[in-house]
Formats: structure tokens, C-alpha cells, sequence
């Protein structure tokens, strides 16, 4: 459940900058609940390692009930004022709905010479990772000119493979980047291993010869923590980095800056 947060002194805290943000994508195919939990999984990760993690969350709708970034981007004012809460804790994730504003920057990207997620920085520059979860349709043109490799994760079956195949496709028409393909793994037992590195092949091999480059291919055990930190780990050497001017929010936003969602796992 998301719960909205309100931190008085969050003004304060958002003209604190950390060094830098770094940028990670996954793309949402709507095929399993799979996908959503592993995400969560990586998220909770990374926050181990001490990263301050905020997700977009782009198959979440923003509505008058659940503010999001469409807000943000609105400078809408929040629920009496509320702003941003960023004391998230060890235990919890903050996660923003985000799907009508990542496809307004989505639709905004054609023809800009930087990355349209550089707009974002403001607002977000508190923490050290933020984590875009959209299909890849959106995706795509919000990538460009950053450096990020994306993470796709991979259903079962030919129907998984054709999926995967439509994603990479998209991200690729937009960006030219590789992504990395994760196939989940719910028993990890050897057949079931040689399946999915079957199905893997197919894949990479699919994508060499109508998308004109290579993927990156993992298998990843899902009950086994070791794993799924490698895999975020993996995810953050691929990260690309927003490092760009970051310009104070005029005055008047401060007041009216978004409340903090938190995912509490």
C-alpha cells in the first residue's frame, strides 16, 4: 500500500544535493507479478548497500486521490501543502505513480539535444538512484542521451521470448542502447535452467540479427538473495549518471512540492 508522507522540514532537506543521480530502467511488460516482486526485490537491494533509491513507477496512474510526477511537473499543490517526504527508512521504498508524467517527458523528448530526465533532477537530487519502471514504448525516447542500460525481464515460454524481443526492439529504435535481459528463475532446477538459457539464446540471438547488436543475458534464482544482489549490482555498473546543473527550485515550489510515497515491505 502507498502511504502519503508529509516532512516539515523537507524544504531544507531538497537544497542538499547529493553529488549526483544515477539512472536505472526497467521495463514493465505487463506479463507476471514476477517481474514487479523482482523489481522490489532489487530496490530493497540497493537500499542495503546504502543507496537512497526513489522509483517511477510507470504503471502506476497518477489521480487527485494518488498525486504522482504528472503533479510534480504540474507544480501542483499536494494535500494542504504537503511536500516532499524524504525520510524514507531502511525498510521502506518510496515509489511515485508516474505514468501519465513519464509519457508528457516521454512525448517532449523528440528533438532535444539532452536528456529530458535532466528536468527531473531538481526535484529528485536527495537521492542517489532513481529507478524508472514504464514499458518500454515509454521507455525508450526517455533514455536518450543518457548512458543507461536497461533491464528486461523475461517471461516464460515463446511468448516471454516474443515479448522480450518487442521491448528491445523499442528501446533499441529509440536509443541504439543494449539491454540487459534477466530470465527469472522460480525453482532453479537444472531443466528448468537449461530452458530458460535456451530460451535466452533464442533471444540473443533474434536481436543480433534484426537489431544489429548484442544483449546482456543473466538467469537469476529468485529465492536466492545472493543473486538477486548481483543482479543489482549489475544494474548499478550500468547506471547511467545525471550530473548536470542543478538549479534551485524557484521560492513559491518548496511549499507545494509532492508528498513522498512509501512502499513498506
Amino acid at each position: 500500500m502507498l502511504d502519503l508522507g508529509f516532512h516539515q522540514a523537507a524544504g531544507l532537506h531538497s537544497l542538499t544535493p547529493q553529488a549526483e543521480l544515477r539512472l536505472l530502467a526497467v521495463a514493465s511488460q505487463g506479463n507476471t507479478a514476477n517481474g514487479l516482486e523482482t523489481l522490489w526485490q532489487i530496490c530493497a537491494s540497493l537500499q542495503r548497500l546504502g543507496y537512497p533509491v526513489v522509483v517511477l513507477d510507470g504503471t502506476a496512474q497518477e489521480s487527485d486521490d494518488s498525486p504522482g510526477l504528472l503533479h510534480l511537473l504540474q507544480h501542483a499543490t499536494w494535500n494542504d501543502g504537503a511536500s516532499l517526504n524524504l525520510g524514507a527508512t531502511a525498510s521502506s521504498l518510496a515509489v511515485i505513480p508516474a505514468a501519465k508524467g513519464l509519457q508528457h517527458l516521454s512525448r517532449k523528448a523528440s528533438g532535444d539535444t539532452r536528456s529530458p530526465m535532466e528536468s527531473l533532477l531538481p526535484y529528485f537530487r536527495t537521492y542517489g538512484l532513481m529507478v524508472i519502471h514504464a514499458p518500454a514504448s515509454t521507455l525508450g525516447p526517455l533514455l536518450t542521451h543518457t548512458a543507461t542500460v536497461p533491464l528486461v525481464v523475461m517471461g516464460s515460454g515463446a511468448a516471454g521470448v516474443m515479448t522480450s524481443y518487442k521491448s528491445l526492439k523499442q528501446i533499441a529504435l529509440h536509443t541504439g542502447l543494449p539491454c540487459m535481459v534477466a530470465a527469472l528463475l522460480h525453482n532453479n532446477t537444472a531443466a528448468e535452467r537449461r530452458k530458460a538459457q535456451s530460451q535466452l539464446m533464442t533471444l540473443q540471438a533474434c536481436a543480433e540479427r534484426h537489431l544489429g547488436g548484442p544483449i546482456r543475458t543473466t538467469t537469476i534464482a529468485t529465492q536466492s538473495p545472493q543473486e538477486l544482489q548481483r543482479l543489482a549490482l549489475q544494474l548499478l555498473e550500468n547506471a547511467g549518471t545525471m550530473n548536470g546543473a542543478l538549479a534551485a527550485l524557484p521560492t513559491s515550489n518548496l511549499a507545494g512540492m509532492p508528498a513522498h510515497f512509501v512502499r513498506s515491505h
